[in-house]
């Protein structure tokens, strides 16, 4: 069964870090369907900040290599 992982994109200077992994499929999507998983639509405290440090970003998911 292949695993997954949550990549952080961000769009200044294409820097990428991954932010969880050993996830299934579903575990995956569904972390990437939230509105916190996206600078554009993101509403907390937290998400705010990252914004403001890094500039707009988004998080996907990709298998990850066994």
């Amino acid at each position: 069964m292949d695993t997954y992982k949550i990549v952080r994109h961000y769009f200044h200077g294409s820097r990428k870090r991954t932010i969880e992994s050993g996830l299934s499929l579903e575990q995956a999507q569904a972390h990437c369907q939230s509105e916190e998983t996206s600078s554009s639509t993101a509403r907390t405290a937290r998400a705010k900040a990252i914004t403001r440090k890094h500039g707009p970003w988004f998080d996907g998911y990709q298998t990850e290599r066994s």
